[in-house]
């Protein structure tokens, strides 16, 4: 719970209207997806010539209870759940005066597809006005999402050799299969593509296509090259995913790197 200032307004009698709803909400967007964060204001006015005591705005769901479609993040004041509502702490409210509250929820992951109606209310310890309908939310599935993930080896082909084997290990850390996987290796100087049965190159650049990788599994593609006769020193190849769908979540770990060494063309360590 989070215990902040509510902003309270003193509405003078010549300045209050008969129509003054009790209780009034605004949202921050009206067309959510499942696991998307936004924001409800909730407005509630006393009209009345007593003190309510013990002030809270309410927000409930028409539908279904607004308890089993989102989860409270935080809120201006102190808030939290009772029954299949949600209600925030704003004190006594003297006649004629106002308070304003924002709940900041998250729509969870199993609400309900479709349509929720949201409604407010003022309630008091002493006294509870209506309950009012306000706007309507409509609820969606969330796009997919497929982390994929990039690894690479490198292994010399034997001894004496001039030629080394990248494998490149593309796992998919879901929720969903990954489909259109496209993973581009740039190659340094001193090294030139040689074959691959899964993977072709332009110039320095070595292109991998992965078809599908299913949510939990993972794929591999791997290409050799053949280091050059002045090839000397140490020297790092570059892959990274370049595109996959649906859209990754998490694009920290598309990129993997990995260094190898040369005495000679001939003597390879990696």
């Amino acid at each position: 719970m989070v215990a902040a200032a509510v902003a309270m307004v003193l509405v003078t009698p010549g300045a209050a209207l008969a129509d003054t709803p009790t209780s009034a909400i605004t949202v921050s967007q009206t067309a959510l997806q499942r696991g998307a964060t936004f924001t409800v204001t909730e407005t509630i006015y006393n009209p009345e010539n007593f003190t309510v005591t013990g002030a809270k705005p309410a927000l409930y769901g028409k539908e279904a209870a607004i308890t089993d479609v989102a989860d409270i993040v935080s809120c201006t004041v102190a808030c939290g759940a009772l029954g299949s509502s949600y209600r925030a702490v704003v004190g006594d409210l003297a006649p004629l005066q106002s308070a304003t509250v924002t709940f900041t929820l998250k729509v969870k992951d199993t609400a309900p597809l479709g349509t929720l109606t949201l409604q407010d209310q003022f309630v008091g310890d002493n006294y509870a006005f209506d309950t009012l309908d306000g706007p309507a939310l409509t609820i969606s599935q969330a796009a997919g999402s497929a982390d994929v993930s990039v690894a690479l080896a490198a292994s010399p082909a034997g001894v004496l050799t001039s030629q080394i084997t990248y494998t490149i290990t593309a796992a998919n850390h879901g929720p969903d299969a990954a489909t259109g996987v496209k993973l581009l290796a740039n190659l340094p100087n001193g090294l030139v593509f040689s074959k691959s049965p899964d993977c072709t190159a332009s110039g320095r650049t070595v292109t991998c296509s992965i078809s599908s990788i299913p949510s939990g599994s993972s794929a591999k593609a791997s290409f050799t090259v053949r280091a050059g006769l002045l090839t000397i020193g140490s020297f790092t190849t570059t892959v990274q995913r370049q595109e996959s769908s649906p859209a990754d979540s998490n694009v920290v770990n598309d990129k993997a790197s990995r260094s190898c060494g040369a005495i000679t063309s001939l003597l390879l360590s990696c």
